[in-house]
């Protein structure tokens, strides 16, 4: 194997330069980078072409959001005096039928028909995949190949409950494919995909309940958590905090959850439990062990910055590896070992100006680090908190739920990371990263000229913030 494994120079000849194994985000970014460098690729399916996001992941999901906004904003229309309206679903399996008719055009449109464009991308769609000495074996054929990437994807993960086995359970994808509404949902986990369904679901008119072991969206800011559980609760949705998942069983049709509570037991009873406790690697059938090529706790690869796992010629990328869950990083990450694997290249995965989004409503979106994760890396940190009151954008949507939280270094003042909860913040958190990017400095942020009355207008106020009263400026007056 390590000899079918040397560069590309050295390789015997085979069948193919490169086989991709995984035909979403990341096999797609892989096969192609590699087919405009002149290679010879084998794209081998894995599931339904496009893989999670345009099928079950972001596509699906954020339309539903969106359908959802257009309800609430409708109800919530009285916000501004004089208005007044009302909306309500009407049909329900219009409405998912409509999702899937986008998410078909769209893996049509921007997957399958791609393919016949790149003259060195073979697909493969003949069944499962399994690495084998000098590459893939897939139907019964071996693919020869003397480097491989891994590019298969994740799924929802089943968590390790008593009794969650027999109980009424949907996760992210099946509760896209009801052909029904639910009158009640307990979601478990209160994780980005967590709030995004359980608010989305709430605002269509189910009564939903939210319980998690610590808090809403844990990996931020624990404002950030604070003010996304006032806003949830305001709009009716139950959130139970702090809890232990003790046990989940079927009670006739209906799911019924145990947990503990301040060190109170506790039955939870909805028409289903969805679950929202993160995610599973597709690595079973591979053959990574036989190989070589070591996973994590949860069954993800280990990859390197080259995107190389710990088997000589074997890459990974996107959902399978260890890396972030998203699936820009994941096109991002297929491409680095696509260069490094079969052109040449020595790149290395860089995610320190990595933007990420939750699409509730107030949207949060943020990048770098944490004030946690400022102070844990040694930084003497200064923080500055904004209310979105202090944002004039906000002050004329009449819509001031939400905050703007920046962290920077106090000797040096660059801005080392930031969030914005603001119902246009996932447009307005590229203008942070591209501050981080090119290491900007909470002056340089609070002096730059920013449009009036937008959401991002906020950073400027926030960066302001470290060191003056911004409630005592006119407009524009920073």
């Amino acid at each position: 194997m390590d000899d079918l494994m040397k560069d590309d120079c050295c390789a015997p000849k085979g069948d193919f330069d490169l086989a991709v194994i995984g035909a979403g985000s990341a096999g797609f970014s892989a096969a192609i980078t590699a087919a405009e460098g002149g290679k010879r690729v084998a794209l081998i399916g894995h599931g339904t072409i496009g893989g999670t996001c345009v099928n079950v992941g972001c596509v699906p999901s954020k339309t539903m959001i969106r359908a959802a906004e257009a309800l609430h904003g409708a109800q919530t229309a009285h916000r501004f005096p004089g208005l007044n309206s009302e909306a309500q679903v009407a049909d329900w399996s219009a409405l998912i039928a409509a999702k899937d008719d986008l998410v078909a055009t769209l893996r049509q449109k921007k997957y399958a028909d791609l393919l016949p464009g790149y003259g060195g991308v073979t697909y493969l769609d003949e069944g499962p995949a399994r690495l084998v000495l000098g590459g893939v074996e897939v139907g019964g054929r071996r693919i020869t190949a003397p480097k491989v990437i891994v590019a298969t994807g994740g799924r929802p993960a089943v968590p390790d409950i008593p009794g969650i086995q027999d109980a009424p359970t949907l996760d992210s994808t099946s509760l896209l494919e009801l052909d029904r509404l639910p009158e009640s949902l307990i979601f478990l986990g209160g994780g980005y995909i967590g709030v995004e369904l359980a608010q989305m679901m709430a605002r269509m008119g189910t009564r939903v309940t939210i319980v998690c072991r610590s808090r809403l969206l844990p990996r931020t800011e624990p404002e950030v958590s604070r003010a996304l559980t006032e806003t949830l609760r305001a709009e009716g949705v139950a959130v139970v905090d702090g809890a232990t998942y003790d046990a989940a069983r079927r009670d006739g049709v209906r799911a019924v959850l145990t947990v503990t509570v301040d060190g109170a037991d506790r039955d939870l009873t909805a028409d289903r439990l969805v679950l929202t406790t993160g995610r599973a690697a597709n690595t079973e059938g591979l053959g990574l062990a036989e190989m070589g090529v070591e996973t994590d706790a949860r069954g993800a690869i280990r990859v390197g910055d080259d995107m190389q796992t710990t088997k000589a010629g074997i890459f990974a990328a996107g959902d399978v590896t260890d890396r972030d869950q998203f699936v820009y990083m994941a096109a991002y990450g297929a491409k680095l070992a696509s260069r490094n694997a079969v052109l040449g290249g020595a790149e290395r995965y860089d995610n320190a100006a990595m933007p990420w989004v939750v699409f509730t409503d107030p949207q949060v979106a943020g990048v770098g680090l944490t004030e946690a994760q400022a102070r844990a890396a040694g930084h003497d940190v200064k923080t500055s908190v904004l209310t979105l009151d202090n944002v004039p954008r906000a002050l004329a949507a009449r819509d001031t739920r939400g905050l703007i939280k920046l962290v920077a270094d106090r000797a040096t003042d660059r801005l080392l990371g930031g969030v914005i909860m603001a119902p246009e913040g996932a447009d307005s958190v590229q203008t942070l990263a591209m501050a981080l990017k090119f290491g900007m400095t909470t002056k340089a942020l609070g002096e730059t000229i920013f449009p009036y009355l937008t959401t991002v207008e906020g950073l400027k106020l926030a960066a302001q913030t470290f060191d003056k009263d911004v409630a005592k400026l006119s407009c524009c007056a920073g």
